[in-house]
């Protein structure tokens, strides 16, 4: 028999014109800011990969952990609401690696693999195609960081949306709300699954942002090189530093680069100048209880959630049906 092909839906194209002048209006503004989005050239998303590898980085190794544990449990409990061999929609799906460990136990009819990079979805899902030839698969290329809209005959009402690895903490509370309501709209009969790193001791979770080796550092800087190719400025690494701080009222880490010394940053059409100690936002990752977080999820349009998590209390996984 023929061998399947997964089907593509590029609904996001990169315009890199576009980037560029949201980049250059970023660091035009006040305080200076870039999106976390622009983190993950090639080396920085080798650099992201390595970062979940330290010993100071708990959050993949633990919903790892938690999934090791208690995985009959959360599938009987997500097929219990979507039905059996659901649609399995994976938001931010990256290598597809953590969607395809659910297949044994969920049995899905379809995989809808959903990532802002079209090109590296390509690749994972045709090998994910040639060894689950009996799974139809769909890619969709979406920036849902803006806005998540799936096309219906993709997802379905019934579908569980899977959301791993706490990348709900890179949106504030209220562009988090906004997201899950989205997600409940694309299925608004089934679920969703979502990872969330609790929060836990301030210093807990610095050094998970600031790590001995320097790996997030490195992870960091690199989007100076990266906006440095794509707009065209002449940023130097080596007067930058990195910053994490953990934001105690608004419970969230703070990344930021912060200039060593006077200086200015030139690029087409625009420039810059920082003083010494002058700072450029990179990245908000929010941090929730368990109560929080559950609250949030009814607030979108859910069931009040089955939440499974790790003794340290450190992450949760979370699972809540769609009600109307």
């Amino acid at each position: 028999m023929p061998q399947p092909t997964p089907r593509f839906l590029p609904l996001h194209q990169v315009d890199d014109h576009a980037l560029a002048a949201e980049a250059a209006a970023g660091l035009a503004d006040t305080p200076a800011r870039v999106a976390p989005k622009f983190f993950y050239d090639p080396l920085g998303s080798r650099l992201f990969d390595a970062i979940t590898e330290l010993d100071e980085y708990y959050p993949t190794r633990t919903e790892t952990a938690i999934f090791a544990a208690h995985g009959a449990a959360i599938a009987a409990a997500a097929l219990a609401c979507t039905g059996p061999a659901p649609v399995l929609v994976d938001l931010g799906a990256g290598n597809c690696a953590k969607g395809e460990r659910l297949f044994a136990a969920l049995a899905p009819r379809r995989y809808v693999a959903v990532d802002i990079s079209v090109a590296f979805l390509r690749d994972a899902l045709a090998q994910l195609q040639r060894a689950h030839p009996a799974i139809e698969m769909v890619g969709v290329g979406l920036d849902f960081s803006a806005r998540l809209a799936l096309p219906a005959d993709v997802a379905g009402a019934h579908a569980l949306l899977f959301y791993a690895g706490s990348s709900i903490g890179n949106f504030a509370p209220a562009e988090a709300l906004a997201l899950l309501r989205q997600a409940h709209a694309s299925a608004p009969q089934g679920a969703l699954l979502i990872g969330v790193d609790l929060l836990k001791p301030a210093e807990r979770l610095a050094a998970a942002y600031d790590d001995d080796l320097g790996v997030t550092a490195a992870f960091n800087l690199n989007l100076l090189k990266h906006l440095n190719r794509l707009l065209g400025t002449d940023f130097d690494v080596r007067q930058w530093r990195h910053v994490a701080h953990f934001d105690t009222a608004a419970s969230r880490i703070r990344m930021h680069l912060e200039a060593r010394r006077p200086l200015a940053v030139r690029w087409p059409g625009g420039e810059r100048r920082f003083a010494a100690g002058e700072r450029i936002h990179t990245e908000d990752s929010y941090k929730w209880t368990a109560e929080e977080f559950a609250a949030l999820l009814c607030a979108a349009g859910y069931a009040a959630p089955q939440c499974w998590s790790d003794e340290r209390g450190w992450f949760g996984v979370f699972l809540a049906a769609a009600q109307g």
